[in-house]
C-alpha cells in the first residue's frame, strides 16, 4: 500500500489518541480554564491558539531531530522542567491574587480584557515549557508514521493533526465555560473555582518538579 495512503488511514486513530491526550488534565487544560474564568473567552481563545502553535513548534523540532535532545539529555530536560515549574508557580500566584478582587477581571460582566499578544504568549509558553509535549513529539508521534514515508514530514503532518484536535477540544471547553457565565458570575462560585484552579496549577508544578526523563 502507498505510504501516503497509509498515513491518511492512520490519521483517525492518531486524532483519537491526540484527543485523549488533550482531555487528560494537565498544564494546557489548567491554563485554558484559568483564562476562561479570569480573563474571559476572548483571552482564552488566543491562549489556545498559542498552545496549538507550541504543538507545531514541537512537531517541527521533532521532525528535524532537535527535540530528541530533551528526551535524552538530563541537563536539557531539567532546564525545560524548571522553567515550566517556575512558570506554573508564577501563574498560580497570579491566580490567587485574583481572589482578592470582587470585581474587575474577577467579574464575568466587568468587560475586562487581556491583550491578545499577551494571551497568545501565555498559551505558547505554557506548551513550550511542557516536558510531556516534548517527549510526546519525539517518542510517540514517530511511531504513527508509516515505513517508507518521510519521517520528518510525517511527524510534522501528524503534529498539525494534534494541534487541530487540541484546538477543537479547548474551544469546546471555552464555549462550555461561556455558556455557564450566569452561574459563574456569582462571586462566591467564581472565588471557589478560581481557588481550585490555583491549587490545581500548583499541583501540576509539583508533579512536574518530580518528573523524570524517560
Amino acid at each position: 500500500m502507498n505510504a501516503g495512503l497509509q498515513l491518511v488511514r492512520i490519521i483517525p486513530a492518531f486524532a483519537l489518541t491526540a484527543l485523549l491526550l488533550a482531555i487528560v488534565p494537565g498544564q494546557g487544560v489548567a491554563m485554558v480554564l484559568r483564562q476562561s474564568l479570569i480573563d474571559g473567552r476572548r483571552a482564552a481563545f488566543f491562549s489556545i491558539v498559542g498552545n496549538s502553535s507550541g504543538l507545531l513548534v514541537w512537531g517541527a523540532l521533532s521532525g528535524v531531530g532537535l527535540s530528541a535532545i530533551f528526551a535524552k539529555s538530563h541537563l536539557a530536560f531539567n532546564v525545560l522542567k524548571y522553567a515550566g515549574v517556575l512558570f506554573l508557580l508564577g501563574l498560580a500566584i497570579q491566580t490567587l491574587v485574583q481572589l482578592k478582587k470582587e470585581f474587575g477581571k474577577f467579574d464575568v460582566a466587568s468587560g475586562a480584557k487581556t491583550d491578545r499578544w499577551a494571551a497568545y504568549r501565555l498559551g505558547l509558553f505554557t506548551n513550550l515549557t511542557n516536558v510531556k509535549a516534548a517527549v510526546f513529539a519525539v517518542a510517540f508521534i514517530p511511531e504513527f508514521v508509516p515505513d517508507h514515508f518521510n519521517l520528518g514530514f510525517g511527524i510534522f503532518l501528524l503534529s498539525c493533526v494534534q494541534a487541530t484536535v487540541s484546538f477543537s477540544w479547548y474551544t469546546f471547553l471555552i464555549l462550555a465555560v461561556d455558556k455557564s457565565a450566569l452561574f459563574l458570575a456569582r462571586p462566591k462560585v467564581r472565588r471557589v473555582l478560581t481557588g481550585i484552579s490555583a491549587v490545581g496549577i500548583m499541583l501540576l508544578a509539583v508533579g512536574l518538579l518530580f518528573s523524570h526523563p524517560r
